[in-house]
């Protein structure tokens, strides 16, 4: 079933290998490097190894019936897949098993693939734009940038990509231009966007409407307390109508309330710290709802750190053709799988399970492919 789901979803990625030479199919590859990937490998020699140590059950599944392609070969068809053709069926198949509640908060951010820069041209590093359902901790769709940057404009083509029908985006300070504005409400959405220097006419305006909250000192409404490893820390948040603003920011698409949220923290052994976050947004929101909202944004940053640290990411040094772009997309799919396979074990024992047993990475594969993550 995942095999025929996986067909579906992405036999329409075209091989543009010439016909006469090629010996591997490209279904074959492309599926044994995502079973590879899911399972720990970092790179063409370890999709290999995983593919060559588990050669009986890809057989099974009739694949590889006549032996098992080198790297290199491995390497070379990953590498020339059109990454525009991939992203595609990529979203596509998110949208087959992913469905927005309304109010769900997308968070989008960018990360570099610290790797993936050329040898001859070491300002060609790969920097790629991705949008995470925080609730489900689902990797939507991405895009690739070319430098941060570019973020400006690599962001609002992402957002013609996905269906915002309802959800809240979430994005940082780099973020916050009205094109990215009007795009998110064109598609559908309403935005929460973070406010900082780079818009300094807006950044004073919505520093000085709160003026009189900082002034009156920490609240006891509406805030959140965490305590954990030698730190205590208080957020509040204060929520206001757009109308408070002084000035004209009517070219602000549909804005409608500005938030502050108020972040006081202790740490043993290291000096008190009182912080001030500022926001706009559309959609008009509670002060536990925007709170709640920022907190949100953050997991895009938690998977990050996981495509990082369990899947080595910035470690790897692929960069030729569309190489790095391509094992990323595999990574984003192999960590959507393995977080929705139900199993109460962490990413890494879950890869540890599918590299030792087969069994467990059917079950990954099933629930990536064939499962609906509705609300």
């Amino acid at each position: 079933m995942y095999i025929e789901s996986f067909k579906e979803h992405f036999g329409a990625i075209d091989d543009h290998r010439q016909s006469a030479k090629i010996t591997y199919p490209l279904f074959d590859i492309l599926f044994g490097s995502l079973c590879a990937v899911i399972a720990g490998s970092n790179g063409w020699f370890d999709i290999r190894e995983y593919i060559l140590g588990h050669h009986h059950w890809f057989k099974t599944q009739k694949m590889f019936t006549g032996g098992i392609p080198t790297d290199d070969t491995i390497a070379r068809t990953i590498s020339v897949i059109n990454p525009d053709s991939f992203n595609e069926c990529f979203l596509a198949w998110m949208q087959s098993v992913h469905q927005l509640t309304n109010g769900e908060v997308i968070a989008i951010d960018g990360k570099t693939l610290r790797g993936s820069y050329n040898r001859d041209d070491r300002n060609s590093t790969i920097h790629m734009i991705s949008a995470y359902a925080s609730a489900n901790k689902l990797v939507l769709g991405q895009l690739k940038s070319d430098q941060k940057s570019n973020e400006i404009t690599a962001i609002p083509e992402l957002l013609k990509m996905l269906d915002l029908r309802g959800a809240l985006v979430t994005i940082d300070a780099m973020g916050c231009q009205t094109a990215i504005a009007k795009a998110i409400i064109d598609k559908g959405g309403d935005y929460l966007l973070a406010v900082k220097s780079n818009q300094g006419h807006l950044a004073k305006a919505v520093n000085q409407a709160f003026s009189q909250h900082r002034s009156a000192g920490l609240s006891n409404d509406d805030f959140n307390i965490e305590t954990g490893h030698g730190r205590i820390e208080n957020r509040t948040c204060y929520v206001l109508n757009s109308a408070e603003l002084e000035g004209d920011f009517s070219r602000w698409e549909a804005l409608k309330c500005i938030v502050m949220v108020e972040s006081f923290r202790a740490v043993k052994g290291k000096a008190i710290s009182l912080e001030y976050r500022y926001y706009i947004s559309s959609k008009e929101l509670s002060a536990e709802q925007a709170l709640s909202a920022t907190r949100e944004h953050w997991g895009i940053e938690s998977m990050h750190w996981v495509l990082d640290v369990n899947m080595n990411e910035d470690t790897c040094q692929i960069y030729k053709n569309n190489g790095a772009e391509n094992l990323a997309y595999l990574r984003h799919m192999a960590l959507n799988m393995l977080r929705k396979e139900p199993t109460k074990l962490s990413i890494v024992g879950k890869q540890k399970r599918c590299l030792m047993n087969p069994q467990h990475l059917e079950k990954v594969l099933l629930a990536g492919l064939c499962s609906s993550t509705k609300k």
